[in-house]
């Protein structure tokens, strides 16, 4: 498709993306909409080739988008997401405005259910995925944050009402630290169990954090079920908050053939009432 346009029609930023329609579409039924955002460093086809939501998307049926960032000063594509990730350099791009625009030129092309628009980031696309909840908690029903993370500062996020979340993050992580950190000097980013928490405070739920005693086998690097499963009790309808802890598990996880379809089976799980 071509660039998305602003309010004003004035293209937001060169870049155009394409949309991956399953078979099973027609314009008279609503379909679900998933966006697919890249870490920094890499694009959204490199994403997608370790993702692999493509081939989930045509035996699920769902429109699937996964865009670009812009380059930043030193040639890596990136997102401008929160305080912790990932604009070093500066630069005064409106990632958060370019993917709303995204959303809404799929939109106007197709059927798209505004009850199921979904995020799943990876590394900066997590920290990106979170940005969008918390600018666009209309739009957005769910996201699933893959080693990323939410803005240290809760305050700069003020969802105007629940949003699913899903954070996947690996103990071992050097990148993105589990217990947080700063990729970029002087920009620190929580930890996950801080982001889930901060998560389930703007969603309404209930304080406490439970284990649900399930565990799976998301990386084909570790030995068994490495994924330990905990959410937050209480939580309304449509504003689910769930951590699941890759024990073991660096940056780099070895996608497992069930890793893809498992976010997918969380995101359907939790459309917007």
């Amino acid at each position: 498709m071509a660039s998305p346009s602003g309010p004003t029609g004035d293209p937001i930023v060169d870049r155009p993306f394409e949309v991956f329609v399953p078979t099973r579409y027609t314009a008279s039924v609503p379909m679900p909409l998933v966006l697919l955002l890249h870490g920094i460093g890499t694009s959204s086809a490199r994403m997608e080739s370790i993702v692999k939501l493509e081939p989930v998307a045509e035996e699920r049926g769902f429109l699937y988008v996964h865009p670009d960032g812009t380059l930043d000063a030193a040639g890596d594509p990136f997102w401008n997401a929160t305080d912790g990730c990932c604009n070093a350099y500066d630069a005064p791009v409106d990632d958060s405005a370019y993917l709303q625009a995204v959303i809404e030129q799929v939109q106007s092309t197709y059927n798209v259910d505004p009850k199921r628009i979904y995020i799943v980031g990876v590394s900066n696309g997590g920290f990106m995925a979170y940005r969008m909840a918390c600018d666009h908690a209309d739009t957005i029903a769910g996201i699933v944050s893959v080693a990323g993370a939410t803005f240290l500062d809760a305050t700069r996020c003020g969802p105007s009402g629940p949003v699913s979340v899903l954070q996947v993050h690996g103990t071992a992580d050097q990148i993105v630290p589990y217990d947080g950190g700063e990729l970029i000097p002087g920009h620190p980013f929580p930890s996950a169990a801080t982001t889930v928490a901060d998560w389930a405070a703007y969603n309404g739920c209930g304080p406490d954090r439970t284990p649900t005693g399930l565990r799976v086998d998301l990386d084909g690097a570790l030995p068994g079920d490495e994924t330990v499963v905990s959410r937050f009790d209480g939580c309304p309808t449509g504003g689910a908050v769930e951590l699941w802890t890759m024990e073991g598990a660096d940056h780099f996880i070895r996608f497992t053939p069930a890793f893809t379809s498992s976010l997918v089976d969380f995101l359907f799980a939790h459309p917007k009432p």
